[in-house]
């Protein structure tokens, strides 16, 4: 899909304001109403923008531990892989995961309220998962930069 700058405007307000109003977003980006929501939806249709979500503090929801766990597969053998995928679809814990390039084959993003939680998580869950080799955790201290917001700059036409 081919992106003006009308929208990649609307991108850029809805990945800030993911709540405003047809109306409001009209507005902003000097449209009428009615040529806006046919933009928007052109952009929903297309996948352009996947879904709508509300982004919940981890703290104030009791997940205090953030960690990263990096995972290694038997490289011989039965293929492990879909088993894996299959299985992380099931646990809550992890919010993200990624194919790595490098020396570990999976990075995992997991949250858990402490300690406790990541330990039975770890040995009752991921290293009882057939085909995993090896894990590596590292916790997060402190977090820097967090935002779901992409980068449009190169999409100005």
């Amino acid at each position: 899909m081919e992106l003006d700058r009308t929208d990649i405007k609307i991108l850029n307000e809805l990945q800030l304001h993911g709540r405003l109003s047809n109306v409001e977003l009209a507005e902003i980006i000097a449209l009428s109403p009615s040529p806006c929501l046919r933009r928007l939806k052109q952009l929903e249709d297309s996948g352009v923008i996947r879904k709508y979500v509300a982004l919940l503090d981890p703290l104030l929801i009791g997940l205090g531990l953030q960690a990263f766990i990096r995972v290694s597969l038997e490289k011989r053998g039965h293929s492990h892989l879909q088993e894996f995928v299959t299985a992380i679809q099931e646990w809550p814990e992890v919010v993200n995961c990624y194919a790595m390039t490098g020396e570990m084959d999976y990075l995992l993003q997991v949250y858990f309220e402490d300690m406790t939680h990541f330990s039975k998580f770890v040995m009752g869950q991921l290293l009882q998962h057939p085909g995993i080799a090896d894990i590596k955790s590292s916790f997060v201290l402190k977090e820097f930069k967090n935002t779901t917001h992409l980068p449009l700059s190169h999409l100005n036409p």
